[in-house]
């Protein structure tokens, strides 16, 4: 526990952190209340407010990334200069405990974010029913283990950049997997792609996941890419 929580100050006391938690509140929120009036003329969407909630995972993949690059940055000069991970080693000499605290206070924070971000946005929307709320475990299920697969990326490449960069793209910018969901059905299975079905449902793609199904898929990607990051940081010289 003691490392727990150790791993939790660490992570907020980054600017970083609050970054991402400001922009996982604020943006699908905001893009709710644009798209409401909208939707309304079009007769409503049932989806309205988790298909925004699809973008805001932003925040969480911010840190998911942060959690493992900030191992990386140099600490200032009082601190000797080196990296954040030798003094987190020395701390926790075992890897896979450091690794499994460090993911366990990653996942606290972004699934308390994803629960607060939720509700707020929901709210935005007129009269929310019951099966709305009944949605909010797959929303929140879905940012942590898009943040986990965002921390498993960062482990493989120890730079923040390029996950960062392409996850960031594919949520916001351009939706590589859905374009190649056109091209092939293959795609549908794609971790963002078969996750989304844990909470939105309509989706335009040519294989129709079951709930379920989705979150089973989203989490074999996860573990996968959890796994294989864990040999490279193990085997890895701080």
């Amino acid at each position: 526990m003691r490392a727990y929580r150790g791993e939790l100050r660490k992570l907020t006391s980054l600017p970083s952190v609050w970054a991402a938690v400001a922009v996982g509140v604020l943006l699908p929120a905001a893009l709710t209340f644009l798209n409401a009036s909208a939707a309304a003329r079009r007769g409503g969407n049932v989806d309205l407010g988790f298909q925004e909630l699809a973008f805001g995972v932003v925040g969480a993949i911010i840190l998911g990334v942060v959690a493992v690059s900030s191992e990386y940055t140099t600490e200032g000069e009082n601190a000797g200069g080196g990296r954040q991970i030798t003094t987190s080693l020395m701390v926790v000499p075992s890897r896979r405990r450091l690794l499994i605290t460090k993911l366990a206070a990653m996942s606290t924070l972004v699934a308390a974010l994803a629960a607060v971000s939720s509700t707020i946005t929901l709210m935005t929307v007129e009269a929310p029913g019951a099966s709305d709320f009944g949605r909010l475990p797959g929303v929140v299920l879905y940012w942590v283990l898009t943040a986990l697969l965002a921390s498993g990326l960062t482990l493989l490449t120890r730079n923040g950049i390029l996950p960062l960069t392409v996850l960031i793209l594919n949520t916001s910018v351009v939706t590589v997997t859905y374009l190649l969901a056109k091209l092939t059905p293959l795609a549908a299975f794609f971790p963002d792609l078969a996750g989304f079905r844990m909470f939105i449902e309509r989706v335009d793609l040519p294989v129709q996941l079951a709930p379920v199904t989705g979150g089973l898929v989203m989490t074999a990607w996860v573990a996968a890419l959890l796994a294989a990051g864990f040999l490279v940081f193990r085997g890895r010289d701080a």
